[in-house]
């Protein structure tokens, strides 16, 4: 299992993470709840990355971390998020998208 996706879930476990509004509306869409986007998260055992696009990126390089997983009830997700760092080095996950996957994409 790859080392991000480790760091990853140990700050879901530790509830150093935070939902954007567009991650909460996009489950509320699909009739689903963050619990939902943290269980596929925690199911998964493999993660891919690659650079942001966004404008509200922190760092010139900063990785977007893209993980499809299955809740408990078999729902296929699609969660994208970032790792970043605070002043006091206290890493935390931003959720910036949470919706049902479709086989083969987004």
């Amino acid at each position: 299992m790859n080392h991000t996706l480790i760091k990853i879930k140990r700050l879901l476990l530790k509830g150093t993470y935070e939902f954007r509004l567009s991650a909460d509306i996009q489950l509320a869409n699909d009739g689903l709840i963050r619990d939902d986007a943290i269980e596929s998260i925690l199911n998964a055992d493999y993660m891919r990355m690659k650079n942001s696009t966004s404008k509200d990126k922190l760092k010139p390089k900063e990785k977007v971390c893209i993980v499809e997983s299955f809740t408990y009830d078999g729902i296929l997700m699609y969660t994208k998020g970032v790792i970043r760092e605070l002043r006091d080095k206290e890493s935390f996950y931003i959720i910036i998208s949470a919706k049902r996957a479709t086989f083969g994409g987004e």
